[in-house]
């Protein structure tokens, strides 16, 4: 069904691979448009209460396909403009689903792919994983959100050295930095990251998206307006089923049993 991604569902868990192995999973126009695709089928199905992202092979995604780039010449910026099109409306519609986003970062993340893996809510990166922005090595400027995310996840100094001198961070640099929560050994990444993304998928989904919510309007908002923001979500869960559960299990000393709804 999809030419550029692995794509299935299984216990209310997805899981997409980009897979372009030969091209290090490497985005082009067809990959970028998959992965809006998915973006929204997985924001539309009321079933579905965690997604997984990893890449097929040695790599994550190596960022853009740059031969694909040179063999535009002269249509490169009609090109872009198309491709990033695409894959800005897949981060945001990642960024805005319920569902918790669970990146694996079984190998490099450079450009396109380091920016994928900090829109992940969040990574799991292997030992071996490397990440680095890459765009102004090829004489580009950042696309796929890392402009937003990584000067808040590492503070403005450190977002532009990563961006202007194209510093290569080992896992181990990512994790003491803020960009991934947890680094595995590499044999262990997909099964560590899978054991997250079911434990999250186990949670209470709506309560997760309202998480997800606040923390990305916090960004952008005074105090007084992200207390107001927060008593309407609060209220807004206690007419969830997951919400009653919750303080059913607390009070009779159980664990939670959440069924997403």
């Amino acid at each position: 069904m999809y030419e550029t991604l692995d794509f299935e569902i299984r216990d209310q868990l997805a899981r997409i691979t980009l897979n372009r192995p030969d091209r290090f999973n490497a985005m082009n126009l067809e990959m970028s448009r998959e992965l809006m695709t998915l973006a929204i089928e997985c924001g539309e199905n009321p079933e579905l209460r965690a997604v997984l992202i990893t890449g097929a092979g040695k790599a994550f995604c190596a960022g853009g396909d740059l031969p694909s780039f040179r063999a535009k010449g002269d249509g490169l910026a009609r090109h872009v403009k198309e491709m990033t099109t695409y894959l800005h409306a897949a981060i945001s519609r990642f960024a805005w689903m319920q569902a918790p986003l669970i990146g694996a970062v079984n190998g490099v993340a450079a450009g396109a792919g380091f920016s994928l893996a900090l829109a992940c809510d969040l990574v799991v990166a292997a030992q071996s994983a490397r990440f680095t922005m890459a765009y102004t090595r090829a004489g580009l400027s950042p696309d796929g959100s890392s402009s937003y995310y990584l000067p808040r996840l590492v503070g403005l100094r450190r977002a532009l050295e990563l961006s202007l001198t194209n510093r290569v961070l080992g896992a181990d640099e990512a994790l003491e930095w803020g960009i991934v929560n947890r680094v595995v050994a590499d044999a262990d990444c997909m099964t560590r990251a899978e054991a997250l993304a079911q434990e999250l998928a186990a949670g209470p989904t709506r309560a997760c998206g309202a998480v997800k919510k606040l923390m990305l309007m916090s960004l952008n908002d005074s105090l007084e307006g992200q207390l107001e923001r927060e008593t309407r979500c609060i209220a807004e869960m206690t007419h969830t089923a997951d919400a009653r559960e919750g303080i059913e299990a607390f009070c009779d000393k159980r664990p939670p049993r959440f069924s997403g709804r």
